[in-house]
């Protein structure tokens, strides 16, 4: 009998010991044989793997063209209607509403985000009282936890919620690429992380035409996910509106480099297309127009994208550094929409940005900013913004805003709200993002009257 003995040092427990397959199968074959060569006599053969061959596509092969799709034929259960164009020279705004399974969007509306299917702090009979009709769930989040099957398993994304309102999801592919190149809100700030930095904290383990391999920053697993995969996941959740996957470049990139960023976009979103196609369900699909800054790309994702049976566009992918290259890329874009579908504008919801957005056409906004400064102790008013903290607000019997009609301004004085946050009370972060959810409904409803007045 031979004895092995293994040294193992006290970080063991920390990092698990790990031994690769063959050395535990040549073990096994030496401690059960009393033959000391019996390993040598008999050498372990293991059946190798077969690697499935990858078809490499070249960086710069065009998409499917767009005959060989079917023509878009217009559905009973989504549709876009338009109710008013300003007639205010130089504007493309414009009052329309968005039919859906689960009901009507007014429009320009605001859409909040519920990342894993909930308003943080916020349930969604409050936010319905808030005079939210659309929100915006991430399909990244809801994939790893708790899975499209669970969800599908209980009646889809509606009933796992609990909102019979329309909702909206993406594919998945920001979380994915924001892990790699940061996000959208750190090129609007300015902000980006070092590339050692990034290397070190980025999950993303490999992207490639067949899609993005990413590992699970809850249970460390790797996922791939493609195209098809995303298609299949919100066919599972069963939202109104899905987004097909596209490739999220960073803003600081070469022309050739984005290029090939648009194209492999294009590419995908075509495959994310015939996989909705297969089976719609009742459920409408957007594409992502691309092109970053550059307006001569910026119209040829458009002139593609909108010759695809697509039901709506959302205008995507890298948008300026600031306000002014946002308003600019939006200046460029919306002119080359179709007038009969609805569009949206990923990620940006600010005030200023919204005001802009609309005055050029754009339909609906989504953001998380209105609920994230609202559990920091920032609250959105006409008279401009209230910070809660601050001890002025220390026995002011005043509601946030003076006629507003929201469940926190109804009932609450600033004095609580102030003694609340300075508490570290949870039910600080819900009373105030209440009053953010029904500030954004009340500027869209708002904007909505001005345009009707040709004032916008």
């Amino acid at each position: 009998m031979v004895y092995l003995v293994f040294r193992v040092p006290c970080v063991a427990r920390r990092y698990p010991l790990r031994v690769h397959r063959r050395t535990v199968y040549a073990l096994k074959r030496c401690c059960t044989t009393n033959t000391p060569t019996a390993f040598e006599q008999t050498p372990l053969v293991l059946p190798k793997k077969v690697k499935k061959r990858k078809v490499k596509v070249d960086p710069m092969t065009p998409p499917p063209a767009p005959d060989s799709f079917p023509v878009y034929e217009r559905k009973d259960f989504f549709r876009f209607e338009l109710l008013h164009r300003s007639s205010k020279e130089g504007s493309r705004a414009r009052v329309g509403r968005l039919h859906t399974p689960h009901g009507n969007v007014n429009t320009p509306g605001f859409v909040a985000v519920a990342t894993n299917g909930a308003l943080k702090a916020v349930d969604h009979d409050w936010g319905n009282q808030a005079g939210q009709e659309l929100t915006f769930c991430n399909t990244y989040h809801l994939l790893l936890q708790p899975g499209p099957d669970v969800i599908k398993a209980c009646g889809g994304l509606h009933k796992f919620v609990n909102r019979n309102r329309p909702i909206i999801t993406d594919s998945g592919g920001f979380q994915v690429f924001s892990l790699a190149h940061g996000s959208v809100f750190d090129e609007l700030n300015m902000k980006s992380r070092s590339n050692r930095h990034r290397s070190e904290t980025s999950s993303v383990l490999k992207i490639s035409e067949e899609g993005c391999l990413f590992r699970s920053y809850r249970d460390g697993r790797k996922v791939l996910l493609t195209p098809e995969s995303s298609v299949q996941a919100q066919k599972a959740y069963g939202s109104d509106i899905i987004i097909p996957l596209d490739e999220l470049h960073p803003y600081h990139i070469d022309s050739e480099a984005l290029l090939r960023c648009v194209l492999r976009s294009h590419r995908w979103e075509a495959r994310s297309l015939k996989e909705h196609l297969k089976d719609v369900r009742q459920q409408a699909m957007y594409a992502v127009i691309h092109g970053g800054v550059d307006p001569t790309l910026r119209k040829a994702s458009c002139e593609y994208l909108t010759g695809l049976p697509f039901d709506g566009f959302a205008v995507g992918g890298a948008l300026g550094k600031d306000r002014d290259e946002l308003i600019e890329v939006l200046r460029v874009t919306m002119p080359h929409l179709p007038v009969d579908k609805p569009n949206h504008l990923l990620g940006i919801a600010d005030e200023p940005s919204i005001w802009a957005g609309a005055a050029l056409g754009v339909d609906t906004f989504d953001s998380c900013f209105p609920t994230r400064i609202a559990r920091h102790g920032t609250l959105l008013t006409q008279q401009g913004p209230v910070y809660i903290r601050k001890q002025v607000h220390k026995e002011d019997l005043r509601p946030l805003e003076e006629g507003c009609e929201c469940f926190t301004c109804k009932r609450h004085s600033r004095a609580y709200l102030h003694h609340l946050y300075r508490a570290f009370e949870p039910l600080s972060a819900t009373l105030l993002s209440i009053h953010n959810i029904a500030y954004m409904n009340g500027l869209m409803a708002r904007i909505r009257a001005k345009i009707l007045r040709n004032e916008l």
